[in-house]
């Protein structure tokens, strides 16, 4: 039996919480994280609604994570993210111990590559996954605004 537990299975379910901020007036970023094939939180940018610069979706994730699972550190979790988080994320993905991270496009002026933001040593870091798709929904996005 194949396994539809892939990393691209749940970066769809990232991408339908970006859609869900797109539709809000929200930078379309969407994030989940799972357990044991099991998604334990999901969440979307919501720094407009809450007049909150730190709601960012991987915040939202870690926070609810966190609390489902009635502790700070994330050891076994894999958090996928539609979008390379920016170095305030990675900070916080850093002290939760996360195991792995999957992200979608990358970020070419704020995301913790490019700052130069170290996480966890022990995290492991996929990136590329469904890019095209995560990219373009933030272009629409982009463009939609400036009409």
């Amino acid at each position: 039996m194949e396994n539809i537990f892939t990393d691209e299975y749940f970066m769809k379910k990232a991408l339908q919480e970006a859609e869900m901020a797109f539709d809000k007036g929200e930078i379309p970023v969407g994030a989940i994280i799972v357990v044991n094939n099991t998604i334990i939180a999901r969440s979307h940018n919501l720094t407009e609604m809450l007049h909150d610069v730190t709601a960012h979706a991987e915040m939202q994730s870690i926070t609810a994570a966190a609390n489902f699972l009635g502790g700070k550190y994330l050891k076994d979790c894999t958090l996928y993210v539609t979008l390379e988080p920016c170095q305030m994320c990675a900070g916080a993905l850093y002290w939760s111990q996360i195991t792995k991270i999957v992200f979608g496009a990358r970020d070419e002026q704020r995301g913790f590559m490019v700052m130069g933001t170290k996480l966890h040593p022990k995290t492991a870091v996929v990136s590329g996954v469904m890019a095209n798709e995560a990219a373009d929904l933030m272009k629409r996005f982009f463009i939609s605004r400036r009409k």
